[in-house]
């Protein structure tokens, strides 16, 4: 054991945010916490770090546990370099460490070492603050949004390198995917209450299924025992003197029982005016800044119902064209043209607009006190409550929020001015895994079209149709349905250039050579029956656990044979996928 956490209370002004808990971390632990946002999940990260000493309980750290902690706002001397911020705390091991230092940054796109801190980007100081936390020896990593801010290659490689890593790992995350590949246990924060899964997140959300099942019957019994005992109290007023004493304080027992706590759940509803047949058409536009060519001559005209998701590594330009799409900035030649009925929702990276001194309800009434939804009229307050602002959280002020809370409000406020397009730079920072599903749904659902840059793997898939591309030359590919494999690729592979008339001759000449190689041939004519042999297996074990839901022990055996079966299928459905593209392009070359 590494580190304890044993019978835990937090708690700020009234609200106990963490209620006699415990959790213990073992080597080789990779655990997720996730929950919903103001729940307590980043001061449950500061416990365990002992950045901050709980109300009750003890945190203890054995054998000479080193711990190193990715805060979400670190504090940063801006006169310093990158490579002096990293190696502040350990100057003796810079001249034996400075190499790997550099590799790290590098990975993560940073190259000029010597850049001082005041000068970099939110992504740049993540990307350092990483390099900081890795480069420290240590036997446990405690690390709070570590894909915030990050381009998809960088998330692969931390990905990557978490996943070999030797040591213990917890984490606040929400991608998804991020948590499915690197964990091996989640631990759920829910009304205080703490709830661990020796799982990873697939598996996570199928036994958290089956305890909510187990939790519902259990009330269904309670409820039942309850009114059958009420109904013999009331029995008979008369006797009630002579009934059994036992019998009364069994009931007395099942009442004072807490039910089920009726969770909260978020609740979008779609708000949206008339689209026109004009929308948004982007003419010729370019855009360069400090020396680079961000943008280089683009054409698009937004249909009415598109869903686009922009690509690409941090600073080539994406929350640049979504700011000349709004308006904020304007191109250095072409135009973008807004049709009269368009109505922008720009959701921004920057919250800065809002007064953190309003209040929560005043800052939502200042947009609407009144608004109409498909449901019926819903006031400022009630819209609130959709959104998990409780009562008593609507008198607070702004920046008494968590970060994922004022994200949050910030999302309803721009929801409620009922737009039929919609700008969302980097929606899912920041936000609950609970809170990204809802929008996923909603958006699914929205009456509109919608741009999206976002480094989230899970939520692009989910939302995204057509794919804007950036390329190193500020020119922007678009891609229809396969530009999610952009996102597999790997940080070091070029983007897809134009050939020449003399290359595509000598890639004819090379293609008429193409077939397939005998170990390709027995996969091509196999494949499918492997698959189908797989898909079977899985059906068989899927009825394996439900009969097994009461049995912990076989559960978590048939859940483990499982995910080994889920990953066979997907690298053979990969494999399928490329050995029928091959099939194809020999079929063309022989033709």
């Amino acid at each position: 054991m590494l580190l304890s956490a044993e019978n835990i209370v937090k708690s700020y002004s009234e609200k106990v945010l963490i209620k006699n808990v415990s959790l213990y971390i073992d080597k080789g632990d990779k655990i997720g916490v996730i929950g919903v946002n103001g729940t307590g999940k980043s001061t449950f990260l500061k416990l365990l770090a002992q950045i901050e000493k709980p109300d009750e309980g003890t945190v203890t750290s054995y054998s000479g546990t080193r711990i190193q902690y990715l805060p979400q706002n670190p504090e940063l001397d801006e006169n310093l370099t990158i490579l002096e911020h990293i190696f502040l705390d350990i100057p003796a091991l810079r001249e034996s460490k400075e190499y790997e230092a550099k590799k790290i940054l590098t990975q993560l796109g940073i190259t000029d070492i010597e850049k001082r801190v005041g000068h970099l980007s939110g992504g740049q100081v993540k990307c350092m603050e990483i390099a900081k936390v890795l480069i420290h020896p240590c036997d446990v990593l405690i690390l709070d949004e570590p894909t915030n801010h990050l381009d998809i290659s960088m998330v692969q490689w931390l990905e990557n390198y978490l996943i070999k890593y030797q040591g213990a790992i917890i984490m606040v995350t929400h991608d998804r995917y991020f948590l499915e590949r690197v964990t091996n246990k989640i631990v759920e924060i829910d009304g205080g209450n703490l709830y661990s899964y020796q799982a990873n997140y697939s598996a996570y959300l199928e036994l958290k299924a089956q305890r909510e099942e187990m939790e519902l019957a259990s009330e269904r019994k309670r409820q039942s025992l309850l009114r059958k005992e009420l109904e013999w109290i009331r029995r008979g007023p008369r006797a009630r003197g002579t009934k059994s004493k036992d019998r009364i304080a069994r009931f007395e027992d099942l009442n004072n029982q807490k039910g089920l706590s009726d969770t909260a759940k978020l609740e979008i509803s779609s708000l949206s005016s008339r689209l026109g047949k004009k929308t948004i058409e982007i003419r010729d536009i370019s855009f360069g800044f400090d020396g680079k060519q961000l943008i280089s001559h683009f054409d698009h005209t937004l249909l009415r119902d598109e869903r686009i998701g922009i690509l690409g590594k941090s600073g080539c330009g994406k929350s640049t064209l979504m700011k000349i799409i709004s308006g904020e900035i304007r191109p250095d030649s072409g135009s973008v043209e807004i049709g009269e009925t368009v109505k922008l929702g720009y959701f921004s990276q920057d919250t800065a607009e809002m007064d953190l001194n309003s209040r929560v309800i005043d800052y939502i009434k200042d947009i609407a006190e009144v608004i109409e939804t498909s449901e019926g009229t819903v006031t400022a307050s009630q819209m609130l409550e959709r959104y998990l602002f409780t009562p008593d959280l609507q008198w607070n002020t702004i920046d008494r929020l968590s970060g994922g809370e004022r994200r949050r409000l910030y999302l309803l406020g721009i929801l409620m001015q009922a737009p039929n397009v919609l700008l969302l730079d980097e929606p899912t920072n920041d936000f609950d895994i609970q809170t990204l599903t809802i929008l996923e749904e909603y958006l699914e659902s929205f009456n509109g079209a919608v741009i999206v840059i976002s480094h989230d793997r899970y939520f692009l898939e989910k939302v995204a149709e057509v794919g804007f591309v950036f390329n190193e030359d500020g020119t922007i590919e678009k891609r229809l349905g396969d530009f999610f494999e952009y996102m597999e690729q790997s940080s070091s592979t070029p983007p897809p250039k134009r050939e020449s008339e003399g290359a595509d001759k000598a890639r004819s000449r090379t293609d008429k050579k193409l077939k397939f190689s005998f170990k390709e041939q027995y996969e091509f004519d196999n494949i499918d029956s492997e698959i189908a042999e797989l898909e079977q297996k899985l059906d068989a074990l899927r009825v394996l656990i439900q009969e097994a839901s009461s049995d912990y022990i076989k559960l978590q055996e048939l859940m483990t044979e499982k995910e080994a079966i889920n990953k066979k299928l997907d690298d053979k459905m990969e494999r399928w996928i490329y050995l029928h593209e091959l099939a194809e392009k020999i079929a063309q070359n022989n033709n």
